[in-house]
């Protein structure tokens, strides 16, 4: 059988990562930002030594990069990223399910075709695949900011972006403290689950905890809100628990007070990798002067995303329920 494109270019990311990994003795996510440098610069950089120079112009002789749309290298990133992930522990690598990505975008798309020109935020963007993947749905003039506290994973994103020739403005930096930005139209964020461990900052937030440490997710959603402009759009990948939780009344007085609930969308079990992972897509649109709850908000059930058919017909409603609700 005859490999794919995506299938060709991962390998090659791939071998050649693995090439500097066994030369620097570094891991593998460090050394696959050597290899995604060494292809948006063609070439080696000053600081690399001769023999490690010298095998990878030889392994760059073996593929022609330019020729690659821009989908398909954001693909074969995400599989290299995805390999070098399964390899660290960490809880925050974690990259968010390329379907679950396509709804986003469609879901983003739908929010703003009035839109000649917006400005769009992922608050925690990890690798940037999230926000790449909604890019690429979008046919606009679009402004994108990112921000993201480790600092591999902000390497990793800017030069994903790069590569996909993609312009995102990076924050490097812890996601909850005072952003130099004005606020977006579009907020797409795949929140982190769990405790923030940062008491003091929390205590600047409406939604922190009563006592002991407060959900992390529960901030973004604030701090998602504050750079918001008013009768903008926030599109937020949240675990199944959210209001079930808890400080979930707390959370829900907030949004009753602040936002309008648009829609959830409960994505099917079978794309995570446990029932306690499962995870919904909340749509909020920011109070406004002209703005409302819908009358009927969108609820939908997602099918298992193999199922072809069942997905066309709730793609079918989803598309009905725009066209009324515009």
């Amino acid at each position: 059988m005859e490999k794919s494109t995506v299938e060709v270019l991962f390998e090659w990311m791939d071998e050649t990562t693995e090439l500097i990994q066994q030369h620097r003795n570094e891991p593998y996510l460090e050394s696959l930002s050597i290899t995604m440098e060494f292809l948006l610069d063609e070439g080696a950089s000053e600081d690399m030594d001769d023999i490690l120079s010298h095998k990878l112009q030889q392994a760059f002789s073996k593929i022609n990069f330019r020729s690659y749309e821009t989908e398909e290298v954001r693909k074969a990133i995400q599989l290299t990223i995805l390999k070098g992930m399964k390899g660290s522990t960490q809880q925050q690598h974690l990259m968010t399910p390329d379907t679950v990505g396509l709804i986003v975008g469609y879901l983003a798309d739908k929010l703003t075709k009035q839109k000649d020109k917006f400005r769009v935020f992922d608050p925690v963007s990890g690798t940037g695949n999230l926000l790449t993947t909604v890019l690429g749905q979008l046919k606009q003039e679009v402004h994108a900011y990112a921000s993201e506290v480790d600092p591999t994973l902000i390497q990793l994103s800017v030069l994903n972006a790069n590569l996909q020739k993609k312009q995102i403005e990076f924050f490097h930096q812890d996601s909850l403290s005072p952003f130099l930005m004005d606020p977006v139209d579009l907020v797409v964020a795949d929140l982190p689950v769990g405790y923030y461990p940062d008491d003091r900052r929390a205590n600047d937030f409406q939604l922190k905890a009563d006592s002991g440490h407060s959900y992390a997710h529960h901030l973004l959603i604030e701090q998602s809100m504050k750079y918001t402009v008013d009768a903008g759009y926030l599109i937020l990948v949240v675990p199944e628990f959210l209001f079930d939780s808890d400080q979930s009344d707390k959370l829900h007085d907030y949004l009753q007070k602040y936002a309008h609930i648009i829609g959830v969308i409960r994505l099917p079990e079978t794309a995570f990798k446990t029932e306690k992972s499962a995870k919904s897509i909340l749509i909020l649109q920011k109070k406004g002067k002209h703005t409302s709850t819908p009358k009927q908000p969108l609820l939908v059930q997602m099918p298992s995303f193999k199922n072809s058919n069942a997905m066309a017909d709730i793609l079918g409603k989803m598309n009905a329920w725009f066209e009324t609700n515009k």
